[in-house]
């Protein structure tokens, strides 16, 4: 199959990778939702399992390198213990923050997995949350929580002192509408996935409104249902194009540059599996992995659905210390990663 990668302008995203495995419990995800890159190098892949199946919540620990080092968390109401997470975020130090929406919590960990302490609580007051999702720690290693249902991004100590809010639920510039995604870029500014509106928007700081980036549709630089955002040191912004099945780049001035359905291979963690399962192997050798899928008329998640080299339900794009791109692919329990050149 061609490359699903197409390049405007003067940058292109080029495929690098793919990480992970299906797996229920330890080594490996199910159903993924977000990663975090921690400064040990190290990836945190936060597993949310799948609805009425509470196998797969767990923090999976590995390398780039695909070198495992295990795992913490599971499902509960104790410390340390998810219900339905939803965001990953790591600051200089190695501590690790996990959002849970139905608990309406942040709990807190070392970065070996150890739990320290949790903070948050339901309601719709200054401080308080309804549906925490993703999350983000500034250059000052403030935690930036998206308030998920109380359309607003809170910014907190690591402790979970409130330091400042902003956003409120509408259509208008710097409204928010069930944002999902946020990235603290270097600069200090902060770009929020606006899921319900369609679009990214772009902040300073404070919380000032500086820009919308984007809008409903499927053609170049529109979103549908936008999960997540990065953006590098050069400025270029990263989108999770969740209901499209896609990953977009746009420049710094929020132009479409380049986007991608997915160009997955066989990760090691699977090579693995199917080295030790010869008759998955030999199942997945007589298998088409590539359909013709003119019958779909281009409906995009039936393509998804049927075409294992495109990402299946991306909700989140997050960048390593080498500016990799690793989009966290849902559906299909893996990282795919990519590289601006």
């Amino acid at each position: 199959m061609a490359s699903t990668t197409e390049t405007a302008r003067t940058a292109s995203l080029n495929y690098v990778m793919t990480l992970g495995v299906a797996a229920m419990e330890g080594r490996g995800f199910y159903y993924p939702v977000d990663t975090a890159m921690g400064p040990n190098g190290r990836l945190y892949v936060l597993g949310r399992g799948h609805d009425g199946d509470q196998r797969g919540i767990q923090v999976c620990v590995m390398d780039v390198e695909s070198e495992y080092y295990g795992v913490f968390g599971l499902a509960g109401e104790a410390d340390g213990q998810f219900i339905w997470p939803a965001g990953i975020a790591i600051d200089r130090e190695g501590f690790v923050y996990v959002s849970d929406e139905h608990l309406n919590r942040i709990s807190v960990f070392d970065a070996s997995g150890a739990f320290l302490a949790k903070w948050g609580s339901g309601g719709s007051a200054q401080g308080e949350l309804d549906g925490p999702n993703g999350l983000a720690v500034d250059a000052e290693d403030r935690v930036l929580v998206v308030d998920h249902r109380n359309h607003r991004v809170q910014r907190f100590t690591r402790d979970g002192e409130l330091l400042s809010s902003f956003g409120e639920e509408g259509d208008g510039p710097g409204q928010l509408n069930l944002p999902w995604g946020v990235a603290a870029a270097s600069s200090g500014d902060v770009y929020v996935a606006d899921w319900g509106n369609h679009r990214v928007q772009r902040f300073a700081a404070k919380g000032n409104f500086i820009a919308t980036y984007g809008g409903p549709g499927d053609g170049d630089g529109q979103f549908h249902r936008p999960s997540s955002v990065a953006v590098d040191s050069d400025g270029f912004i990263y989108v999770a194009d969740w209901g499209n099945e896609r990953v977009q780049m746009l420049d710094p001035e929020g132009c479409f540059v380049a986007k991608t359905r997915g160009e997955a291979t066989t990760s090691p963690w699977a090579q693995s599996f199917l080295d030790a399962n010869v008759q998955e192997a030999e199942a997945r050798s007589t298998a088409d992995l590539d359909p013709d899928l003119a019958f779909l008329s281009g409906d995009v998640r039936e393509e998804s659905h049927h075409t294992q080299t495109y990402f299946w339900s991306p909700t989140s794009v997050k960048l390593d210390a080498k500016e990799r791109l690793h989009v966290t692919d849902r559906n299909r329990h893996r990282i795919q990663v990519f590289q601006r050149s």
